[in-house]
């Protein structure tokens, strides 16, 4: 009988063999078994540090650019009436007043209150007219649907300045000279045209296989619009709302000739009541430049989170 040791053993010495043999066959094919070169360590990728702090270091540059105009007209409002013709960029002393006496001794408090109330109501308007022409011709495809969306881009190429004539005589026609109303119409039909285009593309991206989802769970079609597109499309509407607004506020020529009595006037006009024909008061003039900006930056600073939240609200359930 064999001896089950002697097996094992023999068995082991077998196996030793057979990877050796193959250990051989291999280090011949790759050019030499133990006197092969090693193959070389991967290299490891740059992190990118240098090129974050360039981008960074670029982004602060570009943002000092802009910011440097905006800080001098703030120092400009602080300078006392003596030195302003001096060329330091810093005055001897801030004068604070220069706020206080620009709201009290002017009608800028009544021109701001214009402002406001104007831009309100025509980004109200637009918005109300252009929500349902732009969802309308985004989920229809009626006849002219084209001509229709090519005359809205047209409109947008006439300027108020170039009808300003037609205007005039169209408002005086209908009493409305003078009058706060006259801004807000001028203001919001201006502003249709790109909020309709802008609106209509947004409405166009959303698939309307979401508001059938919503119509089968019991929605109507006012309420699908209302839950899951109206969400959605919320970057297009706070674009709509912040043209608007903007160009509504920073209108002049059309309100210069509409509007006559400087308390009825929109801020813009207020400011440039400041430039006189001998004399530019120009600490007042600056003062009243940075109360201006007060509101668009505000504005932006609360509807900007709208932005990020409506790119994935709506669609879930």
């Amino acid at each position: 009988m064999a001896d089950p040791t002697a097996e094992t053993v023999a068995d082991k010495v077998a196996d030793a063999g057979t990877r050796a043999t193959a250990a051989d066959a291999t280090g011949g094919a790759t050019g030499g078994g133990a006197g092969a070169l090693a193959l070389p360590a991967p290299r490891r990728r740059p992190t990118g540090t240098g090129r974050k702090l360039a981008i960074g270091a670029t982004a602060w540059v570009v943002a000092i650019l802009f910011v440097l105009p905006y800080l001098e007209m703030f120092v400009t409002a602080l300078r006392p009436a003596d030195q302003l013709t001096e060329d330091s960029y810093l005055p001897s002393e801030f004068q604070w007043s220069n706020f206080v006496d620009v709201w009290k001794d002017s009608t800028l408090g009544d021109n701001l209150k214009v402002s406001l109330i104007v831009c309100a109501l025509s980004t109200l308007l637009v918005v109300v007219v252009a929500l349902p022409a732009a969802y309308y011709t985004a989920r229809r495809r009626f006849r002219g649907r084209g001509l229709f969306l090519l005359l809205v881009l047209v409109t947008q190429m006439f300027q108020p300045t170039s009808l300003l004539v037609g205007l005039y005589r169209e408002f005086f026609i209908f009493d409305l000279l003078d009058s706060m109303w006259a801004l807000v119409l001028v203001n919001g039909a201006f502003n249709l045209a790109f909020s309709v285009w802008i609106l209509t593309a947004y409405f166009s991206s959303i698939p309307v296989e979401l508001e059938e989802a919503a119509m089968i769970d019991g929605a109507s079609r006012l309420g699908a619009l209302r839950r899951v597109t109206l969400p959605l499309a919320m970057p297009g509407i706070v674009t709509a709302v912040i043209f608007t607004f903007i160009a509504a506020w920073s209108e002049f020529v059309v309100a210069l000739t509409l509007i006559t009595t400087p308390e009825k006037q929109p801020l813009t006009v207020g400011i440039n009541n400041f430039l006189g024909v001998y004399e530019v008061q120009w600490q007042y003039l600056f003062a009243g430049s940075v109360i201006a900006i007060v509101p668009v930056v505000v504005l932006f600073a609360f509807i900007e989170k709208h932005v990020v939240s409506g790119l994935t609200a709506g669609s879930i359930k």
